[in-house]
């Protein structure tokens, strides 16, 4: 069963909160972090990734991450609060969301406890490991998912509506984020029991972060017991959803459209659309902008019924019946052919980029919660970028040291 555990973070001071707090750093590039950070010399960013100040390879980013945030704990922004877990709470016009920030165990995620459904890069997995090494503190919060407690979202929008959070900050797109923290050992109490009865936890996001925490506290082993849990936002998978993560990439393939059309009769049915974009409303279609128009492709039920349930996946379906056989984009994490539209921007973002430097754009359903954790469960893995989950959480609210 799942072990949840309170700890002492460090914490920016209220009147920091707004410069600190920052997107993860893995969904922008090096470019557009460079312009978030200009002018604003307590970003997190400036922690998080680092290689934008330091283009070195190995380590040498990493050091001076460290240092990074050793100066601000030193200047004040950053303070040591006493023992609590706390509550994280997103609103926008669309969701309201509340999760439980703690620490979980590494062994957890050793044992299959703490469940994952991506592969993790052995050079990405290493970097991590140096930024939690050099800082040593778990800077950012995994997401993960609990689908066991019915009563964990009342509660903690119940103990959110009775408190004064310590953090309440609007950003961009009107995304409010809200920290409460629950030092109240009655609580702290309820809620570590309550985990004990959590067969398995999933992530939702932060696979090279976990499994970089898990590395260390190998490396570290009972020198430094702290090290022995990593840093964790939990959400109750009532509370959430997925959107969809399209594709679009650049045709190389030789093919003239007759030939295209008869690789992709084989699995699916192609009808035109009349739509500006075409984005599915059922699982196993797909939409194709293709020479400036939008085609739905239906899956055919004698195909469909040869897959196995991971394999029925739109993401896993789209990867191996068309990226990989007919465009021969075996690892889409990697090829520069192919890039990744999050449900979240504007839908007609797909029809610029095939005006671009891409040719063809595929739109998706979005993948289900239930179906993440059918994958997990199984023990299988997903494609790469099979999940996009918004809004996303800040860094730099909460962190674990462990010196």
């Amino acid at each position: 069963m799942a072990q949840l555990k309170a700890f002492c973070a460090l914490r920016p001071q209220e009147k920091w909160v707004r410069e600190v707090a920052a997107l993860p750093y893995d969904v922008m590039t090096n470019e557009e972090a460079m312009e978030m950070v200009n002018g604003h010399p307590y970003s997190f960013l400036n922690i998080d990734k680092p290689d934008i100040h330091i283009h070195e390879k190995g380590e040498a980013p990493y050091i001076y991450a460290a240092s990074k945030l050793q100066e601000m704990i030193q200047q004040g922004i950053f303070v040591q609060e006493s023992e609590a877990l706390y509550i994280y709470e997103l609103c926008t016009n669309r969701v309201h969301q509340y999760g439980l920030v703690g620490l979980v165990a590494t062994n957890d995620y050793e044992k299959g406890i703490i469940k994952k459904h991506e592969n993790t890069r052995s050079d990405k997995q290493q970097e991590r490991v140096w930024h939690i090494e050099h800082c040593k503190a778990h800077t950012g919060p995994i997401f993960l998912v609990e689908n066991a407690l019915e009563a964990l979202g009342d509660e903690l929008a119940q103990y959110a509506s009775a408190h004064v959070p310590l953090f309440d900050e609007t950003f961009e797109n009107d995304i409010t984020h809200r920290i409460y923290k629950v030092d109240d050992m009655t609580m702290i109490s309820k809620w570590v029991s309550d985990f004990k009865t959590v067969p398995y936890l999933y992530i939702a996001d932060g696979h090279h972060r976990a499994a970089a925490a898990c590395k260390v506290a190998e490396l570290k082993g009972d020198s430094n017991p702290e090290t022995q849990n990593f840093l964790a936002v939990i959400f109750p998978k009532n509370q959430l959803e997925i959107l969809a993560y399209h594709r679009v990439l650049k045709d190389e393939s030789g093919y003239t459209k007759e030939e295209l059309w008869d690789k992709l009769s084989i699995y699916f049915d192609i009808e035109p659309m009349s739509e500006t974009v075409y984005l599915p409303n059922l699982r196993h279609t797909f939409g194709m902008r293709y020479q400036k128009q939008w085609y739905r492709l239906t899956c055919k039920k004698d195909y469909l019924q040869t897959l196995s349930s991971n394999e029925q996946l739109d993401v896993a379906i789209l990867q191996n019946s068309v990226l990989a056989p007919i465009f021969k984009i075996k690892n889409p994490k990697e090829d520069p052919r192919i890039d990744f539209i999050p449900g979240v921007e504007s839908p007609n973002v797909l029809n610029d980029c095939t005006e671009g430097e891409m040719d063809i754009a595929f739109s998706l359903y979005p993948t289900s919660l239930d179906e993440l954790i059918m994958v997990a469960d199984a023990n299988g893995l997903m494609p790469p970028k099979s999940t996009w989950f918004e809004p996303k959480l800040r860094s730099g609210f909460l962190i674990h040291p462990f010196e």
